[in-house]
């Protein structure tokens, strides 16, 4: 499942692009993006993750995911604030065009346009490799909590995506249970004769 950061909003002080940095992660990034990660296992339900892996696993995720698509990172000053990935929105050779979009940002670096930055990098990569849907698979509240807002559904709306599907307290954390919903964004034309998506790898 993927879980998305859902606190990208731009209040104020929107970061200037020139600022941020975007490049492809590496498996020696897992410590500090791990950093990352934590505490949305920790202290949310936008990952329904329960236990927080060790550094090694989280590389081999990392690695993983590079073998056939990005994997971004955004860096200010020199420091990962955040980062974007994607994985198969399903194994069958017939979904090769689909995506599932994941991004997670520093718990500092909240509602300043990072997500936005990260977001077009990653779909730029992905038009170059031939991928035309992108999808995203949120947990969302029936009524929010300290734990889970509807921020995340907000954002990607912003961004172009729209809902086609929610499933009701399919997800168990914190002794609560929380629905799941599916966004999609087309970032391509769907042809009769489809180009062969490109490995990121590849390009």
């Amino acid at each position: 499942m993927t879980d998305i950061d859902q606190c990208n909003s731009v209040r104020g002080e929107e970061m200037e692009k020139s600022e941020i940095r975007i490049r492809t992660a590496k498996v020696q990034d897992a410590e500090e993006l791990l950093k990352i990660y934590a505490p949305y296992v920790k202290n949310t339900a936008i990952t329904f993750e329960y236990e927080i892996p060790s550094v090694n696993e989280f590389a081999g995720r990392i690695e993983h995911v590079l073998k056939r698509y990005p994997y971004l990172v955004a860096e200010r000053k020199g420091e990962i604030v955040g980062y974007a990935y994607v994985s198969p929105f399903h194994e069958r050779a017939a979904y090769d065009w689909a995506v599932e979009t994941s991004i997670y940002l520093r718990q500092d670096m909240k509602r300043m346009g990072i997500g936005s930055i990260l977001y077009a990098g990653l779909e730029e990569t992905l038009r170059r490799m031939n991928i035309l849907n992108l999808n995203a698979c949120i947990a969302y509240p029936e009524t929010e909590d300290e734990h889970l807002t509807k921020a995340s559904v907000e954002f990607h709306q912003r961004l172009g995506y729209r809902m086609v599907g929610e499933f009701h307290q399919c997800g168990y954390k914190f002794d609560r249970w929380y629905n799941m919903v599916w966004m999609e964004k087309m970032i391509g034309v769907h042809l009769e004769h489809q180009p062969a998506v490109i490995p990121y790898p590849e390009l």
